[in-house]
């Protein structure tokens, strides 16, 4: 596979600025890094976007993610690995992830579950989280961004096996 262009963010590097100072304006709302990335790898893997998948995937491994959650993300509801507030943070994920899904794209229980665990300032920092990681899987995935894995392209890393075998 080969990328449509060069990234959205490259080609203007104010979007590149813009996005990292939203992610920053909300910095510190109170939800764990952790679950921002499970937030941000499950709306990846809703949206096919690899690149963020094994970028969030592998910040999760840097914060000593078990293998198994990281497996079990895309069945968290299956899944006995999480907490209730991580679950509650998921399903909110998906729920605004998917707003053309269903009539009422994020449904009460759903918002008050995750109002049970959150307050204000978290709900409200896990909407701007959901909401930038959606524009960073759509511009991805319109362009056919290659995916990462720490830092080396898929393709580099197909080489490098390729001569190690």
């Amino acid at each position: 596979m080969k990328a449509r262009t060069r990234n959205v963010v490259e080609i203007f590097p104010g979007a590149l600025k813009a996005l990292q100072e939203l992610n920053a304006s909300v910095e510190n709302g109170g939800v764990s890094p952790k679950i921002l990335e499970l937030v941000h790898m499950r709306a990846s893997q809703i949206n096919g976007c690899s690149v963020c998948v094994s970028l969030h995937g592998n910040a999760l491994k840097r914060m000593d993610e078990t293998d198994d959650r990281l497996f079990a993300v895309a069945a968290w509801r299956d899944a006995p690995f999480f907490s209730d507030a991580e679950r509650a943070a998921l399903a909110l994920t998906e729920s605004v992830t998917r707003l053309s899904d269903k009539s009422d794209p994020v449904p009460d229980d759903v918002w008050d579950e995750a109002a049970k665990h959150y307050s204000e300032e978290a709900l409200a920092q896990l909407l701007v989280h959901i909401a930038g990681i959606n524009v960073w899987n759509r511009l991805n995935v319109a362009t056919r961004q290659l995916s990462w894995a720490g830092g080396i392209l898929q393709s580099e890393h197909k080489a490098k096996a390729a001569a190690r075998n």
